[in-house]
């Protein structure tokens, strides 16, 4: 392992705003934030939005930079990618980020009842081969639908064609509905939160030209729009 990965990682142990996998088993005890990210951490009533597997965080800052008045986790199982994010909200003085260390597999054993209003999954490994593991599939809906309040909201936004439209497909089949779906967004020339806001892999396929694509997703057959869209 490498010296810089090694500072990065003994540095994420004095970062008050990142709590990791390894200082709770949340399989035999509770995790001590669960239900109380209100109340504990970020001290207001203010919505949660998770960014699932944030990486670097750029999505995850650049939100809470945007909606003071959200709250946003970011959630990724690399140590050394989540060091970027926590640093920048330390330095930013942001207090209204969090980051979470943990397998996103485990998302549920976080969160409680209807303690999250929405979600984001940015760039994700579309997984071709193994559909279970895609991060929006019914397997992982269903560990969201256990922490979404009704009303919450999924947001994916992919270089993936073939995740794009296994997404759609598969929205009717589980009942899912489609609030927007956009299929590149730099086509429709609106600027906001979907453009303003590039991560490291987003500007790498924008180099290579490639499509981005946008869908938002309710998990029960109803109509609403996310303000972070405005």
């Amino acid at each position: 392992m490498g010296k810089n990965k090694l500072k990065r990682f003994a540095e994420n142990e004095t970062f008050e705003n990142l709590f990791q996998h390894t200082d709770y088993d949340v399989r035999e005890e509770m995790f001590p934030m669960r239900g109380k990210w209100h109340t504990h951490y970020f001290k207001n009533n203010n919505p949660i939005v998770l960014e699932l597997g944030c990486g670097r965080g750029e999505y995850t800052i650049g939100m809470a930079e945007r909606f003071p008045n959200k709250n946003f986790i970011g959630i990724d199982r690399k140590g050394a990618r989540i060091w970027r994010g926590c640093k920048d909200g330390i330095e930013k003085n942001l207090k209204n980020v969090a980051f979470l260390r943990i397998k996103i597999e485990d998302v549920e054993h976080y969160f409680e009842k209807n303690e999250v209003e929405e979600i984001w999954v940015t760039f994700p490994d579309p997984q071709l081969k193994k559909v279970r593991k895609r991060l929006i599939s019914p397997n992982f809906v269903s560990k969201y639908k256990k922490i979404l309040a009704p009303s919450g909201i999924i947001h994916l936004k992919t270089d993936s064609k073939e995740l794009y439209q296994y997404v759609i497909e598969t929205a009717p089949l589980e009942n899912w509905s489609v609030v927007e779906n956009i299929s590149n967004i730099y086509n429709i020339g609106i600027t906001s939160v979907l453009t303003e806001i590039q991560t490291f892999y987003e500007k790498k396929w924008l180099s290579e030209e490639k499509a981005i694509s946008y869908i938002s997703l309710l998990t029960v057959m109803q109509g609403r729009h996310s303000d972070l869209e405005a």
